[in-house]
């Protein structure tokens, strides 16, 4: 229950960061969740995995539909990607990783101090 809840604060509070602040603000907040919540650090991870994960898939397919994927078909094309969504994918597993690693990150300095 509080992986599920991390995950949605965390979600919910990068997206709200993201419209004022540049995008590694994801990474701040991740570590915030990850250094206040008392999860496991596997646990943590998932937390800021999949919540910056969900976020930047919608935020990237938001932006992306609304251009008709002009963006992302001439970046897959750079990337020498077969598929446009394949180079979406790809945003969003470095986005999820990102996260992951900086509730990761929070949590472990957590359990130091």
């Amino acid at each position: 229950m509080r992986l599920l809840l991390t995950t949605i604060l965390i979600l919910m509070f990068a997206a709200i960061g993201e419209q004022f602040c540049p995008w590694w603000i994801i990474a701040v907040v991740s570590f915030i969740f990850g250094f206040i919540t008392d999860l496991q650090k596997g646990r943590a991870f998932l937390a800021g995995f999949f919540g910056i994960g969900i976020f930047w898939l919608i935020a990237a397919l938001c932006r992306d539909i609304a251009n008709h994927h002009i963006l992302s078909q001439k970046m897959a094309v750079i990337f020498h990607l077969p598929h446009y969504s394949l180079f979406i994918l790809v945003t969003v597993l470095i986005g999820a990783i990102v996260g992951g690693l900086s509730a990761l990150s929070g949590i472990m300095l957590r359990k130091v101090l």
